[in-house]
């Protein structure tokens, strides 16, 4: 069995995986509606989506491996990191949902990486700057797909509604932890990497609302909760995820197609 690799903490390198971790879980999830999804064409497009996500994670990780410098690269951090190194939101990790769940956090997650993608094409960083330059077309796509069906379903019928209502009350809280400031953050915008992503909250929010407004809906009040998988403390849900992705990698160590 291939033992866990570890990774140096440098802000750097934990400010690339908190994007790659995401994108790839959020891929995951999105991955689970292969064959499943309502329609042929979503079954579809979802899965595309995966593919763009797992993109975007792979050039990512490929980067903070390089920047790491200990010779990793996007596959070993991608399938051979322990749970608490991971660094995605919580938002991503939850259970994929029934449709209305995956469209909103679709919604949340898209929104957030247009925001981050725009800022980073701006980054000092020329190979973060030039995958941004790609993603960021990928995630207004994906924007874009998951307003749509926020609209239908939340102005659709009573049962459709109810569904969207409930997705909202589910996810909402865990949007607060996208826009958690720390010295990770702090110090890659001080030194110019990119944005600290608190700074991407107020438009990010408008965004959100107009979304949201589209399927006469509103966003539900602030609470307490906090979760914190940016932290490398997750919920339960995401060491299954990595029982599923990592499980041939580990049992065979360095294995290729």
């Amino acid at each position: 069995m291939q033992a866990s690799i570890s990774i140096a903490g440098s802000a750097a390198v934990q400010y690339l995986l908190r994007i790659g971790d995401t994108a790839l879980i959020q891929a995951q999830r999105l991955g689970e509606w292969c064959g499943h999804a309502p329609a042929l064409e979503e079954d579809i497009a979802l899965a595309n989506m995966a593919l763009d996500l797992i993109g975007q994670a792979r050039a990512v990780l490929t980067h903070a491996g390089a920047l790491e410098g200990a010779g990793h690269d996007e596959d070993q951090l991608a399938f051979l990191r322990d749970e608490r190194d991971y660094r995605n939101v919580t938002l991503v990790e939850l259970p994929r949902g029934d449709f209305a769940v995956t469209q909103l956090r679709n919604a949340m997650t898209a929104t957030f990486f247009k925001l981050l993608w725009e800022r980073l094409r701006e980054s000092p960083d020329a190979e973060l700057a030039a995958i941004a330059g790609k993603a960021v077309k990928e995630a207004r796509y994906h924007q874009q797909h998951a307003a749509d069906w926020v609209a239908r379903l939340g102005d659709g019928t009573a049962q459709s509604r109810e569904r969207m209502e409930f997705a909202l009350q589910q996810l909402w809280p865990y949007a607060a932890e996208l826009f958690v400031a720390d010295a990770v953050e702090r110090e890659a915008a001080a030194a110019g990497l990119g944005p600290a992503w608190a700074e991407l909250e107020p438009a990010w929010r408008e965004e959100m609302a107009a979304i949201l407004d589209a399927a006469g809906l509103a966003a539900p009040a602030a609470t307490p909760f906090l979760s914190t998988g940016k932290q490398g403390v997750h919920s339960e849900h995401l060491g299954y995820i990595l029982a599923q992705m990592q499980q041939l990698q580990r049992a065979y160590p360095g294995g290729r197609w």
